[in-house]
């Protein structure tokens, strides 16, 4: 294969030593990768919207990876896997909740890394998106999500949200009143095995927290059951007149 031919990765870092290794574990796999090490150029770049996947740093001159990442998101839906310090919960979070798809804590297993790639593409190639999308449309009280679309409204209003965020969600709508335990959810919404320090799903709960707000009567939509998992809140039921 060409390298021309070859879908292309974009890295945006300042380590070179780092992008060089990703380059030695992504290349073989059949990407190619392309790296850029300020905030500023790597912005410019990922907006050329021909680039597969951007893996993207926190820390990183001139522009920090969040306004990198918050300014993207508001042109382009490209996949983005944020590299965040080792132990810095909140670099998580706020990745999440700007529009990350997911996150990998430094320093990582590059083999790790290789699989969280693949992963994410899995959840958001257009063959992917397809697969398994009937058109279904799934309402629990004030949420409608459109599983065909690839589109989630509160109240009529749209949310927008990431692709594992959206699966996410539409775990939780199939599933409403039930409790969801998290080997369940690593599998069906990222595509991997359950470890018990891997934090991925509770941040992404989070940020699904944050973005759905409580429902309009004020109760949670999703709660955490002790040693069990996740549950969606079931509407409560009126008697019809």
């Amino acid at each position: 294969m060409k390298a021309t031919d070859r879908a292309t990765i974009l890295v945006i870092d300042d380590d070179v030593e780092m992008t060089e290794m990703l380059g030695e574990y992504l290349e073989p796999e059949g990407f190619a990768v392309e790296v850029v090490h300020d905030g500023d150029s790597g912005l410019k770049r990922a907006l050329r919207a021909d680039c597969l996947l951007v893996i993207l740093d926190v820390m990183l001159p001139r522009i920090n990876g969040f306004e990198v990442l918050r300014r993207l998101r508001l042109e382009s839906p490209i996949p983005v896997l944020m590299l965040t310090a080792r132990g810095d919960a909140v670099d998580r979070v706020v990745g999440l909740q700007t529009g990350a798809d997911d996150y990998l804590a430094k320093p990582f297993d590059p083999q790790e890394l290789v699989a969280r790639v693949r992963a994410i593409l899995r959840r958001t190639s257009p063959a992917a998106l397809r697969l398994g999308e009937t058109g279904d449309v799934l309402t629990v009280a004030d949420v409608v999500l459109d599983g065909r679309a690839r589109t989630v409204r509160r109240g009529g209003t749209i949310v927008d949200l990431t692709a594992a965020e959206f699966d996410l969600l539409r775990t939780f709508l199939r599933s409403a009143g039930r409790v969801i335990g998290r080997e369940e959810l690593f599998r069906d919404v990222l595509d991997r095995e359950f470890s018990v320090f891997d934090r991925s799903i509770d941040n992404h709960v989070s940020s699904l927290r944050k973005k759905l707000g409580p429902q309009p009567g004020g109760r949670d939509r999703i709660r955490a059951v002790r040693n069990a998992g996740y549950v969606y809140a079931a509407p409560e039921l009126h008697q019809q007149d």
